[in-house]
């Protein structure tokens, strides 16, 4: 069990597996027992002061109150259970949340690595009307001696090797007057400035993973999936002033 002074939502899996439900997600009447370091209640006023920022009506309580409904309409019911199915891929999701929120001009801050990724995601967004702006982590070509780091740092010692610079990424897209800003495969590190320079709200679409095919959740799991149907149909959303 884990200190019952640090915050360790972790820990609840044990009650998951156990009952398939946990404190915070069952119904007040049925619930199981609360866990020591829950913070359901011992920060009650950090999260009751947080919740009320998304009862407003600005930039923020939009994107929590759309970001909600976007969840609920990636899964549909299955007939005669009281199951749920998934129906929409992280691409789907971003579309909808995108066209829930009005944005039009889209910014990608993209890894050299995954270009293809990219032209293919830009491709989408163009099919669902969208305009997609992209920005190279290698933008400049600057020498990665310049930050001052050992030649033996390099990927390829001894090569011309150029660093990434997600702070110039961010604030090109940023001049472009992006509505909303997808990170493709950035470092680990390189994504942190990135978002931090951001002016607009940032969702990482592809973490780099260069073991796992960029995706990380294979090493607690499963498997990734990519639908062409994306390039075809266009993914419906509800009309965002009936919201």
């Amino acid at each position: 069990m884990s200190d019952k002074t640090t915050l360790s939502c972790a820990t609840c899996s044990a009650v998951w597996n156990k009952l398939g439900t946990t404190n915070c997600w069952s119904d007040p009447k049925s619930r199981p027992g609360q866990p020591g370091y829950c913070p359901s209640q011992r920060e009650k006023e950090v999260i009751d002061d947080s919740f009320q920022k998304y009862l407003g009506d600005d930039a923020d309580a939009k994107l929590a109150r759309v970001a909600a409904i976007v969840e609920g309409l990636c899964y549909q019911p299955v007939p005669g259970s009281d199951a749920v199915n998934a129906r929409w891929t992280r691409v789907e999701d971003t579309i909808a949340l995108a066209k829930l929120m009005g944005y039009r001009k889209i910014g990608i801050g993209t890894c050299i690595g995954l270009l293809e990724e990219t032209k293919r995601l830009a491709d989408i967004l163009t099919a669902q009307g969208f305009e997609p702006i992209s920005v190279c982590c290698k933008a400049g070509s600057i020498d990665k001696l310049e930050l001052d780091i050992d030649e033996k740092y390099k990927v390829r010692p001894g090569t011309f090797e150029p660093a990434c610079n997600p702070i110039a990424q961010a604030k090109l897209l940023n001049q472009a007057g992006c509505d909303m800003n997808i990170i493709v495969g950035l470092c680990v590190g390189h994504d942190m400035l990135f978002a931090k320079y951001s002016e607009v709200p940032v969702t990482t679409l592809v973490v780099k993973d260069r073991v796992t095919g960029h995706n990380p959740a294979a090493v607690l799991y499963g498997q990734n999936f990519y639908y062409k149907r994306l390039q075809k149909q266009p993914v419906v959303v509800p009309d965002p002033d009936e919201l």
